[in-house]
């Protein structure tokens, strides 16, 4: 669900109502989408629970196992966060554990004129953790 913080969501919430609970949007050009689950994908590598200790479980993923280079699963937020004081602070948990399907995880900010800017990108988490 939302917490207090503007854009802030612990996907804690019914299955597929995190898009419209998290202010989050599948983009419908990409070539597969984001899930959300409590635990390790059915006969895939992942993580058993979320990143919080306690009562927290559900986080979101892509399963890349069946995807070809290339294909890209994109998720935006459904409004717009302006810069408080030219400052913008984006703050997130991941959980990549190198396996030979695993691609690239990356943030973008779209600035005034539509035009995507490549804030921070990953290819691979070198240990089994959040």
């Amino acid at each position: 669900y939302y917490t207090s913080i503007p854009g802030s969501c612990n996907f804690e919430t019914q299955d597929q109502e995190w898009t419209s609970v998290c202010g989050l949007t599948q983009d419908l050009t990409d070539d597969f989408d984001w899930n959300i689950s409590n635990g390790a994908v059915m006969g895939q590598v992942g993580p058993h629970t979320d990143h919080t200790p306690g009562k927290g479980q559900r986080f979101l993923y892509v399963n890349s196992s069946s995807q070809k280079e290339g294909n890209r699963a994109r998720i935006t937020t459904t409004k717009f966060f302006p810069a408080n004081l030219g400052v913008c602070r984006v703050r997130f948990w991941f959980w990549m554990f190198a396996s030979r399907q695993t691609g690239v995880l990356k943030v973008y900010t779209v600035e005034e004129h539509g035009m995507d800017i490549l804030m921070w990108s990953s290819s691979r988490n070198e240990e089994n953790k959040w």
